[in-house]
């Protein structure tokens, strides 16, 4: 393989074909000093876990706001997705209410997760220092929204809720 490069490729084809990752760096700053910066459960995971910088008890069918004790920086571009975490929706039935929840890239306040108790009989205790949810970074395109008389065809057309045919 030649070390050129399609002038028209993107930079991520580009910079896999070469071996290079491209890092990209994300700010954040603790707003309590024992709050826990995100980071990755394994190398190589997509989300980095958001951890619970206070306690709280959810109890059945209830729902939380929890604090992580965090602000970030996203870069402009990129927008952060808060997704619950697996294994808590799967051993305690909780999850994100408003998954994904969405971070812009403007905002610099706290990370707060809208946390729900789907289990109806058992409360839960979420503790500090937790991992409550995940953040995952996407790409975010610019857009111009355009206002048209009609639309293109497409194969789907107007099907909507359910219009699949499996």
């Amino acid at each position: 393989m030649s070390d050129s490069t399609d002038p028209g490729e993107s930079t991520a084809v580009s910079l896999a074909r070469s071996g290079k990752a491209r890092v990209m760096e994300l700010q954040v700053r603790r707003l309590r000093e024992d709050a826990v910066l995100p980071s990755r459960a394994y190398e190589g995971d997509a989300g980095l876990d958001l951890v619970a910088s206070e306690p709280h008890r959810i109890g059945p069918g209830e729902r939380a706001v929890v604090g992580t004790g965090v602000a970030l920086a996203i870069p402009e571009g990129w927008a952060g997705l808060v997704l619950p975490r697996s294994g808590l929706a799967a051993k305690h039935g909780i999850s994100v209410v408003n998954a994904p929840g969405l971070i812009d890239s403007g905002y610099r306040g706290e990370v707060r997760v809208v946390v729900l108790n789907t289990d109806l009989t058992q409360s839960f205790a979420v503790e500090a220092g937790m991992r409550i949810a995940q953040l995952l970074l996407v790409g975010v395109p610019q857009l111009e929204v355009i206002e048209v008389d009609g639309l293109p065809g497409s194969e789907r057309g107007v099907r909507g809720f359910g219009s699949t045919r499996a």
